[in-house]
């Protein structure tokens, strides 16, 4: 057990094992992003028009994944702050009680997306070219369905991180990417499916990798498992443990996805070119923060088992050698795919306008990431970890809607900027963040905080 391999008087976390955690981890994250990117590569070749519906479709898809992450991360800061507590029966029983919770959630998501697609998507993006909004809404349908498949897998994830065992992760989601890079293939090359075949694909591969996590996490030999997993027990006072995190996070990540929603569907009214040229930048710059955003899913663990232990002097020292990392990862991997950005969007099949549009917008995105996306979005994790989800919440909240979504308008729509000016909006956001998220690290509020 991970309790067993350290020593209270020392450090709690071997370099070692902050490797074998990491690395997985890192490795897990370039698959699952490789979804998207293989979806929208794949569907390219059925014109600009799939490729801006299903890209729509994923950026509202993706408010329900992060507000399912929030629960997820809920689940990890309780279940590693009783690892730090060496409890492991309160630890196994957070698991099932954030499973529980998980499926009912996501099952009235997409009951609520399967009932309104086509209303949705319409209210939500405008006014769309038809072949646009036909893709979108055929696509919308199966991931839609998927709902549920992708938060259990994400709350599965999160529980083996709090356990160290990022690995198991990895194996699962290298099973998942082939299944959908394979299932793409078959359902948009031969049976011409289009952007609805890229949906199925993303779909089974969605549910095969839930009901695997589910299986192994069902082993008792783990430190954290689920005993009886279809014998109902329901544990109010855990629940409310894991919504005292998850919610306040998951409230964040949902207003800051509604926000970007708003911006994609100002993107949207700049026309086909640039909702296409948004979707490549997106797909590629995504890959650019995979480093510190890895870091920052590992340090909910590390951090978190300090908080439990009542180890803040650890948690300062973890913190210390978790960003430095995160900036110099960001700074190499950042810096390849800003030299080869070029021979990336070849890939996409892009019309000239719209390739001139998305070479300019990677380049800008990428540079920033690497000055300024750790502290931004890698530090504010360590105040999660310790329970600090409120001011968090508030930040995130505040400087999305005040920086982001106002200034987009400004720059992009009123200085005629387009999306240009919309990712320098976002650039602002970075900026303010980190202002506030540095000094309520350096402040010690968070030492405070009590979750468990």
């Amino acid at each position: 057990m991970i309790a067993a391999k350290r020593e209270m008087t020392g450090d709690m976390f071997s370099a070692r094992y902050i490797l074998g955690l990491v690395i997985p981890l890192l490795v897990e994250q370039i698959l699952n992003l490789s979804i998207g990117m293989a979806d929208t590569m794949m569907i390219a070749s059925c014109g600009e028009e799939a490729v801006g519906g299903a890209s729509l479709v994923n950026s509202l898809a993706m408010l329900v994944f992060f507000l399912f992450q929030a629960f997820a991360t809920g689940g990890a800061v309780i279940a590693s702050q009783y690892l730090g507590r060496r409890d492991i029966a309160n630890a196994s029983r957070s698991a099932k009680q954030l499973v529980y919770i998980t499926v009912i959630c996501s099952s009235l998501f997409m009951f609520l997306g399967l009932a309104l697609n086509r209303t949705l998507i319409v209210t939500i993006f405008g006014s769309l070219e038809e072949p646009v909004l036909f893709s979108a809404t055929s696509y919308a349908f199966f991931i839609f369905i998927s709902f549920p498949f992708m938060a259990l897998t994400n709350s599965c994830n999160a529980l083996f991180r709090s356990m160290g065992k990022s690995r198991i992760t990895m194996i699962i989601s290298l099973v998942s990417n082939i299944l959908n890079v394979i299932g793409n293939a078959i359902l948009i090359y031969i049976f011409k499916l289009g952007a609805a075949g890229a949906g199925i694909a993303t779909m089974l591969s969605r549910i095969v990798s839930a009901i695997i996590l589910l299986a192994v996490l069902s082993r008792k030999d783990l430190t954290i498992h689920i005993e009886r997993l279809f014998a109902f027990e329901w544990d109010s006072g855990m629940i409310k443990k894991i919504l005292a995190v998850g919610i306040p996070t998951g409230f964040e990540n949902g207003i800051f996805h509604i926000g970007k929603i708003s911006v994609q569907s100002l993107i949207a009214s700049f026309g086909t070119a640039s909702i296409a040229a948004n979707a490549a930048m997106d797909s590629i710059t995504s890959f650019a923060n995979i480093p510190a955003s890895v870091i920052g899913l590992a340090s909910i663990t590390i951090i978190g088992q300090c908080c439990g232990a009542g180890r803040f002097d650890q948690a300062r020292r973890y913190a210390r050698r978790l960003l430095s990392s995160a900036y110099l990862s960001v700074l190499v991997w950042g810096g390849i795919l800003y030299l080869l950005s070029g021979r990336l969007l070849e890939f996409y099949s892009l019309s000239a306008e719209t390739n001139a549009i998305a070479i300019r917008c990677i380049h800008m995105v990428i540079i920033q990431i690497i000055l300024f996306w750790p502290a931004s979005f890698v530090l504010p994790q360590f105040l999660r970890a310790a329970g600090d989800v409120k001011f968090t919440m508030v930040v995130a909240i505040f400087s999305m809607w005040t920086f982001r979504v106002v200034f987009a308008h400004i720059l992009g729509r009123y200085l005629a900027m387009g999306l240009y000016g919309v990712l320098w909006a976002m650039c602002l956001d970075w900026y303010f963040r980190i202002v506030l998220f540095v000094l309520r690290w350096k402040g010690g509020r968070w030492t405070t905080m009590h979750v468990i």
